[in-house]
């Protein structure tokens, strides 16, 4: 073997142990900013906790005027949005991803790809704007009048329509995370081993029961992958829930009437707390946090007992 090559080895090497070393210190580095992000927060938060106690996050009340911060409502909205937004964007985002993949003929796939990803780019205060001035007065207003009408006796349900509601920000939110979900599972159902498809098809399957049969099971876990990270932007969300679900600190039944979320009432109230009510309002933060946390601690053991189920399933 030549000098030469010895020498690409060892500097081969040399730049295998740098980019270790490099990559070890980029981890390490998140890893100490997330910690002081934990440790900061919650020292700034621990006056309101010391002051409510448990009430902090069991309590329904939120003044300013007497010092008492309960962000109970404010908890049940944030899950509240998430979940209709939940509720509308994964099927959606399912056609339209097995759209692209399984039945769009290339001149049209192609457009309806860049449209997907540029929703994707669109800043939230446009979406905000939009659901105010034009789809909350042209459609969720009156779908939640109709909804209230026929399926009022059902509390989820009744009305009238406050117009700013749960139901108006979580609509929104399902827009805004619909492009991220359709942009994650469609890579996902077109990693699926064509061989899988043409095996579902030499038995005599239709394109449909090819994809229940071969598409969907071999993508369940990047399915709950991607609606999990669709979940923690709803959840995360700030100026379109505090644009459009009212800003009210109560519990309401209906899906129709106002309420608050956590990113909407540290937007709304930041800019004029003083003394506790800061301290509450980075409390709040820490509680979404924890939120947060626990969602995508779920998210993992869901999607790691979905891949051992896959790899069962082929063995």
């Amino acid at each position: 073997m030549s000098t030469g090559t010895w020498k690409q080895k060892g500097v081969g090497r040399r730049a295998d142990s740098l980019f270790a070393v490099l990559a070890g210190a980029c981890g390490t580095l998140v890893l100490l900013a997330l910690a002081y992000m934990v440790i900061s927060t919650t020292r700034t938060a621990f006056p309101v906790f010391r002051a409510q106690g448990i009430s902090f996050v069991t309590g329904s009340k939120w003044d300013p005027n007497t010092d008492v911060y309960q962000i109970l409502p404010f908890i049940y909205g944030t899950i509240i949005t998430a979940i209709i937004a939940l509720i509308v964007a994964v099927p959606m985002s399912m056609g339209v991803a097995l759209f692209l993949t399984e039945y769009a003929p290339r001149w049209l796939r192609t457009p309806i790809e860049y449209a997907v990803d540029l929703l994707a780019a669109v800043p939230s205060v446009v979406y905000g704007l939009w659901g105010l001035l034009v789809v909350l007065p042209y459609l969720l207003r009156p779908v939640g009048d109709f909804v209230s009408k026929h399926l009022g006796f059902i509390p989820f349900f009744s009305g009238p329509s406050t117009g700013l509601s749960y139901f108006a920000a979580g609509i929104i939110l399902s827009i805004m995370i619909t492009p991220i979900i359709t942009s994650i599972c469609r890579e996902i159902f077109r990693a699926v081993p064509s061989a899988d498809r043409h095996a579902a098809y030499a038995l005599g399957a239709t394109r449909w029961e090819m994809i229940k049969a071969a598409v969907l099971p071999r993508s369940r876990a990047g399915i709950v992958g991607a609606t999990m990270l669709g979940l923690g932007r709803a959840l995360g969300e700030t100026i379109v829930v505090a644009m459009l679900i009212g800003s009210s600190p109560v519990i309401n039944a209906s899906i129709f009437k106002a309420g608050g979320s956590i990113a909407g009432l540290i937007a709304n109230g930041w800019a004029e707390a003083t003394g506790l009510q800061v301290s509450a309002l980075v409390g709040a933060g820490v509680v979404l946090f924890v939120i947060t946390i626990i969602v995508n601690i779920v998210a993992s053991s869901i999607v790691r007992r979905s891949m051992e189920r896959s790899r069962g399933a082929r063995t």
